[in-house]
C-alpha cells in the first residue's frame, strides 16, 4: 500500500465513534441532536437580529438582555455538536443546512417593534423547550443518560429566557 493509498483510504473513513448504544440509537440520538443544533443556531442568529435592531424607550434593557441570552444560546452550540460526534453521528456542515434542518422560523422583518421580538422570541423559546423535552425522552427511551443529562440544563437555560422574556413584555 503506498502512502497515496493510505491517505485516501483515511478520506474514507467513517466518522463512526464507537458507542454501546447501538446502531440505531445513534442515528437517533445523533440526527435529534443535529436538528437541536439547526435550532439553536436559527435562534441565536434571530436574538442576535432583534439584538441589533432593538429601539425604543427599553432599549438598553431589551439590548442587553438579547446580548446575554445569544451569549448563552452560542455556548451550548459547540456541546451539542460535541455531543453528536461522541455518540458517532455528524454535526451541522453548513449555514444551507441549518436552514434545511431548523424548526424556528427566521425573521427577516425591516422592522420589528421590542415588545413583538421579545414576544417572538419567548414564542421560539418555549418551542426549544419542548424540542428539549421530547429529544430527552428519546434519550431515555435509548438509555443515553449523558444526553439526558446535558439536556436537562439545556431545558432550564431556555425556561429561564423565556420568563425574562415573558416578564419584560408584561
Amino acid at each position: 500500500m503506498t502512502k497515496h493509498d493510505d491517505l485516501a483510504q483515511r478520506r474514507q473513513a467513517p466518522l463512526t465513534t464507537p458507542t454501546d448504544l447501538g446502531e440505531e440509537a445513534r442515528a437517533e440520538l445523533a440526527g435529534g441532536l443535529r436538528i437541536l443544533l439547526a435550532d439553536v443556531f436559527a435562534l441565536y442568529l434571530k436574538t442576535k437580529n432583534f439584538h441589533w435592531h432593538v429601539s425604543g424607550p427599553h432599549f438598553r434593557d431589551y439590548h442587553l438582555l438579547l446580548d446575554e441570552q445569544s451569549d448563552e444560546l452560542f455556548a451550548i452550540t459547540d456541546p451539542i455538536a460535541e455531543r453528536a460526534r461522541k455518540l458517532g453521528g455528524t454535526a451541522l456542515r453548513s449555514i444551507g443546512q441549518i436552514a434545511r434542518l431548523q424548526r424556528l422560523s427566521d425573521n427577516d422583518a425591516d422592522f420589528v417593534d421590542a415588545k413583538d421580538m421579545l414576544a417572538e422570541l419567548r414564542q421560539d423559546n418555549q418551542a426549544l423547550v419542548v424540542s428539549l423535552r421530547q429529544l430527552h425522552e428519546l434519550c431515555d427511551e435509548k438509555g443515553d443518560v449523558a444526553t439526558a443529562s446535558l439536556i436537562e440544563n439545556w431545558i432550564d437555560e431556555a425556561e429561564r429566557r423565556v420568563w425574562f422574556l415573558f416578564e419584560s413584555t408584561r
